[in-house]
């Protein structure tokens, strides 16, 4: 086993001890609540079975934990406190040793017209395969299985189509996500959840409770096209930073910009994806993360984690959030299960550090209470052993895909063509050969009722006119692989004529 250094100096059991011990005392874990197994922790936080161990005696001298013959480790009864988050000190003499590169201007964002011409055009071919969306087929969510919880929670509370449900959202399912915060390596407590729409609504209020219009906010670059639509609303500037398909936002380039954006122009918000990078499809390393953590906690920065992909990650152990390396309340972190489990319920939260309080209240002023009946659903289906089996399936799944999606891209494109296999999801970011536009192919594509993402719209700039977002599709792969050897063909028709 690896076991992993902490930021701080004491020992790492006594750190994970510590973790355990504040949501023990914040009510996260209640008296009673089975504690995980030797076994379930050691994957958890990717540990030896000597720090879990030490980590759990540690536990058991504090009088938080018991242990119960046959049975394992249980939470024994404790007093609830909820711990004040503080507020970050600027660092007047932070000084960063990168000093080569050269980042573009922060720039208003004007991609909004460019993505509604793309959608126009989609409805005018709705028959055409989707190659080019990120959520997985139907047929791999548990449908069946939640369709059953929703008839059987409405048959015993038929009042959740009728009342408004709680103005925090489902107690019982925020209670379920502070417990499942703990594999994501943070603590959070029930109530410094907000539930929202999806994970655009989250990062929507993530940005509007830090920023104020003409503000700069840091971006991947590439980065999610929706995530542009969603700064250009709200009048942001944004400032790109490179973005590797092997690790993810250049740290180097972050702490570069973060000096050099000073006074009136300094950024405001990092907005990043640390697994599974839409479109890159990166996991980023975990100094990697915790280095962000601290730069943007020492320039006074707001980090939006925006984080749905995490369980989809192909991993040993469950990859730890930037959250976990939060000390000060200054990462808000975002996600979903809508590209996990329900698409179509668009549940999602947040927990929003030290600006917990004003994004409850904008979450209220935009779109008041979530829906009731999802969360009740969600709640019940988190908490059974049916969850895990089905992200296992999910994800073994996937894998198949991608092998397939690899395999077929390989044998049909042209020479020049080259990508990155993604560590999880569905989705491959190619760099076509020299000469091969995105926007033809997609052109192309979509006369033979192909869809695909051409790279522009992944960027403020001209930088990806070359590269294309291609997603495993449903569950048919005969249709994929015709799909990519016509992809191909055309790649190689366009290839030619510029030749």
């Amino acid at each position: 086993m690896n076991d992993r250094s902490q930021p701080n100096q004491q020992p790492l059991y006594r750190q994970l001890a510590g973790q355990y011990r504040r949501s023990i005392e914040s009510g996260v874990l209640r008296a009673g609540d089975r504690m995980p197994s030797m076994r379930a922790f050691m994957r958890q936080h990717e540990v030896s079975l000597a720090t879990a161990t030490e980590s759990y005696r540690v536990l058991e001298r504090e009088a938080l934990i018991e242990a119960r013959p046959r049975e394992g480790y249980f939470v024994r009864a404790v007093a609830s406190t909820l711990p004040a988050a503080r507020e970050p000190e600027w660092q007047s003499d932070w000084q960063p040793e990168w000093q080569e590169a050269r980042l573009a201007q922060a720039q208003f964002v004007g991609i909004h017209a460019n993505i509604s011409a793309l959608v126009a055009r989609w409805q005018q071919v709705p028959d055409a395969l989707n190659l080019g969306g990120v959520t997985a087929a139907d047929a791999l969510f548990p449908g069946e299985a939640l369709q059953k919880i929703a008839v059987r929670t409405l048959r015993h509370r038929p009042d959740l189509l009728t009342a408004p449900g709680h103005e925090r959202g489902d107690p019982r399912l925020r209670a379920v996500i502070a417990r499942r915060a703990l594999t994501a390596g943070f603590t959070v407590h029930p109530d410094e959840i907000v539930m929202t729409h999806g994970g655009t609504e989250a990062v929507n209020l993530a940005l509007r409770a830090v920023t104020q219009p003409g503000d700069t906010v840091a971006v991947e670059s590439p980065c999610f096209y929706g995530l542009l639509q969603v700064l250009e609303s709200l009048g942001l500037r944004a400032l790109e930073i490179p973005a590797s398909p092997t690790t993810g936002l250049s740290v180097e380039a972050l702490e570069f910009a973060l000096r050099q954006q000073a006074g009136e122009s300094q950024v405001k918000a990092l907005v990043v994806v640390p697994h599974i990078q839409n479109p890159l499809g990166c996991v980023m390393q975990d100094a990697h993360k915790q280095r962000i953590v601290e730069l943007c906690s020492e320039a006074g920065v707001a980090v939006i984690e925006d984080d749905p992909y995490r369980e989809l990650v192909e991993s040993d152990a469950p990859p730890r959030a930037l959250k976990s390396w939060d000390t000060q309340g200054d990462v808000i972190h975002c996600t979903s299960f809508n590209k996990t489990l329900a698409p179509g319920m668009r549940v999602g939260w947040m927990a929003g550090g030290r600006w917990h309080s004003r994004i409850a209240m904008l979450k209220f002023a935009q779109s008041r209470l979530n829906e009731p009946l999802s969360q009740a659903v969600l709640a019940e289906f988190l908490q059974s052993q049916a969850h895990e089996r089905h992200l296992r399936r999910l994800r073994e799944r996937l894998a198949l895909q991608r092998a397939r999606m690899a395999q077929g891209i390989s044998a049909s494109f042209p020479a020049g063509t080259r990508f990155t296999p993604p560590r999880g999801g569905m989705a491959f970011w190619i760099e076509l050969p020299p000469g091969v536009d995105s926007m033809a192919l997609f052109d192309a594509a979509l006369s033979e009722r192909i869809r695909i993402m051409p790279g522009t719209v992944f960027s403020n700039s001209n930088r990806f006119d070359r590269f294309i977002r291609v997603s495993c599709p449903g569950p048919d792969p005969q249709s994929a692989d015709a799909a990519l050897a016509r992809l191909g063909a055309i790649a190689h028709r366009l290839a030619a004529q510029k030749g």
